[in-house]
């Protein structure tokens, strides 16, 4: 499994654990989120999110995002997983280390309260990439940061450490 998931009594810890390619948010890891989603929805507890080996999520499995087209852009996978992690009816709490980038850094910003280490590094570089932070970027880091903050790491690919992610608010 892409998740190490763990219950202790008021709280689940999910660990993102795919060491290998930095916790890359990939279909399985979709498919495991959503499934995490439907046991707290049942039985709600604190959600912990966090990734394994220093490491939150280095952003989405690009390998698999070679692969996608036009149609799975429009069933905005891993956006509908984000929706989701927000709309638990319990606080969820991303616990950030090292890398929080692109579909990562969404993740992050689906969650009630994101606490990091020093070596946090967090954004969205995908312009880069030539494309946009589509899987709720643009309208959660506004609302967490401001509109002008905002703007540069969604339009640069600004990459915050944990001092500056700290100074914004995000974390």
């Amino acid at each position: 499994s892409p998740l190490r998931v763990e219950h202790a009594g008021d709280r689940t810890v999910v660990t993102l654990d795919r060491p290998e390619v930095r916790n890359a948010i990939d279909q399985a890891t979709v498919d495991a989120l959503h499934a995490v989603c439907a046991d707290l929805e049942r039985e709600p507890r604190t959600l912990i999110l966090t990734g394994y080996g220093g490491v939150f999520a280095s952003g989405a499995d690009i390998a698999e995002l070679r692969d996608r087209r036009a149609a799975d852009a429009r069933r905005a996978i891993n956006q509908a997983v984000f929706l989701r992690v927000r709309a638990l009816p319990m606080p969820v709490i991303a616990a950030l280390d090292g890398y929080a980038l692109g579909g990562g850094a969404e993740l992050a910003y689906a969650a009630d309260l994101r606490i990091a280490t020093p070596a946090l590094k967090i954004g969205n570089p995908e312009t880069g990439l030539g494309i946009l932070a589509a899987a709720g970027a643009t309208w959660r880091l506004p609302a967490i940061v401001g509109e002008a903050r905002a703007a540069e790491m969604l339009l640069t690919g600004r990459i915050l450490d944990a001092d500056e992610a700290l100074s914004w608010g995000l974390v």
